[in-house]
């Protein structure tokens, strides 16, 4: 019986069944396996009540706490630790004789070590990314059959772990139709639909407006960076390419260029990361005709709550001309943009795709563009394409990696 307060529990695992537990630091359970050389499992009292799995506490059906945290055990501690062996289970009583067990493999998962927090991040949560530069690109291109992709789903998650990874893949042998990056769209999830629809065509139109339907050069850019939730990934299908020299694809990895600014203009980064710039986009709905006024204000580059780039936001097409921040921080923002620049057109690559390619690519990290080209009569440069959200990506990468997942 264990009635101290603030205690650890300390469970020796693989030895007889013992169950012993000192007061070594307040408000912990620490479990020792020995099996396989030793290893600490440590665990705060709180969570383990907080995540109790006993049909009172936990749904499983649905996989969700039925506790209300207002009514939640705080101050309520261990009172009594057991391991059971046959069972493989860590077995709890708790000062309100509450009972809570946990199975050692789910709780071996769900370790607060920096290893196991490390291989969830990665394996689970999202696949860190592989940076790249203009010298690494013929390494990082990897291409995928499109019918493959459609049918197979070990293809879908190669084809979804590369623009996870990499960040760009390109599909061959496409047909002749206008549905293909919708069925792309929907054999990951659901198809984003945006002011521009939920699939648009990239061809030179009289009249255009928007800048990718001219036939000019199309600096390096991101898609949507006036939107809080910008598009994730975007499917561009080439149903008919320009005959001309021009109309070829530019591509720079993003957050490679962030990575080398920071490493060799610190200032200018913190720069870029910090100032909001107010990104915008003013037009017509092209289906309805109804009139849209869309705005975000964020800096170039974002990182998230680990310090990991999550987005980079630049279109000069789209960069509003209000600026609305103090006047010395703008002259230094021209400044560290300047470089921005300087370094992703230094580390751009260039090729063409064909007729029947679909060019993918993650819109929160690659810099995309086109060089200028030249229609002619029987010969129109078509594009058709499409967005998917990050979330259900990720979300059917997750399913493919882990079909029997249980939480």
């Amino acid at each position: 019986m264990l009635s101290c307060r603030n205690l650890i529990g300390r469970l020796l695992l693989g030895r007889p069944a013992s169950t012993v537990a000192r007061s070594l630091a307040p408000g912990y359970v620490e479990i020792r396996e020995e099996n396989g050389g030793p290893h600490v499992l440590k665990y705060p009292q709180i969570w383990l009540r907080d995540n109790c799995q006993c049909p009172d506490c936990f749904h499983a059906a649905t996989r969700a706490r039925k506790s209300h945290w207002e009514r939640g055990p705080f101050n309520i501690e261990v009172s009594k630790l057991h391991y059971n062996r046959e069972q493989q289970k860590l077995e709890v009583t708790w000062q309100d004789e509450h009972k809570s067990s946990y199975d050692i493999a789910w709780l071996r998962e769900r370790d607060f070590g920096e290893a196991a927090r490390r291989r969830y991040l990665n394996e689970v949560y999202k696949p860190p990314p592989q940076l790249w530069g203009k010298t690494d690109f013929p390494a990082m291109r990897r291409e995928f059959d499109y019918q493959d992709v459609l049918q197979q789903d070990k293809v879908l998650r190669a084809w979804l772990e590369a623009l996870a990874v990499q960040g760009f893949a390109i599909l061959k042998e496409a047909p002749d139709d206008i549905n293909v990056a919708r069925k792309l769209a929907e054999r990951i999830g659901y198809i984003k639909r945006t002011t521009y629809g939920d699939v648009f065509e990239v061809k030179s139109k009289p009249n255009a407006g928007n800048y990718a339907y001219l036939m000019t050069p199309l600096p390096l850019h991101t898609d949507m960076p006036y939107y809080e939730y910008k598009a994730g990934i975007n499917i561009l299908h080439t149903l008919v390419q320009s005959e001309s020299s021009g109309g070829a694809n530019t591509l720079t990895d993003g957050f490679n260029v962030a990575a080398a600014l920071k490493q060799h203009h610190p200032q200018d980064f913190e720069v870029l990361r910090t100032v909001p710039v107010n990104w915008f986009d003013i037009g017509h709905d092209g289906d309805a005709g109804k009139p849209f006024h869309s705005l975000w204000r964020a800096p170039v580059i974002c990182l998230d709550v680990d310090g990991q780039y999550a987005r980079i936001n630049q279109n000069t097409t789209k960069r509003d001309s209000r600026f609305t921040v103090p006047l010395d921080r703008a002259m230094a923002w021209y400044e560290a943009y300047n470089k921005f620049l300087s370094l992703a057109q230094s580390e751009a690559v260039e090729f063409k795709t064909q007729a029947g390619d679909v060019f993918v690519f993650n819109n929160l990290r690659m810099l995309h563009g086109r060089t200028a080209y030249e229609d002619a009569p029987g010969n129109k440069r078509h594009l058709v394409g499409a967005y998917v959200d990050w979330d259900i990506i990720y979300s059917r990468l997750r399913t493919l990696k882990f079909p029997n997942a249980k939480d």
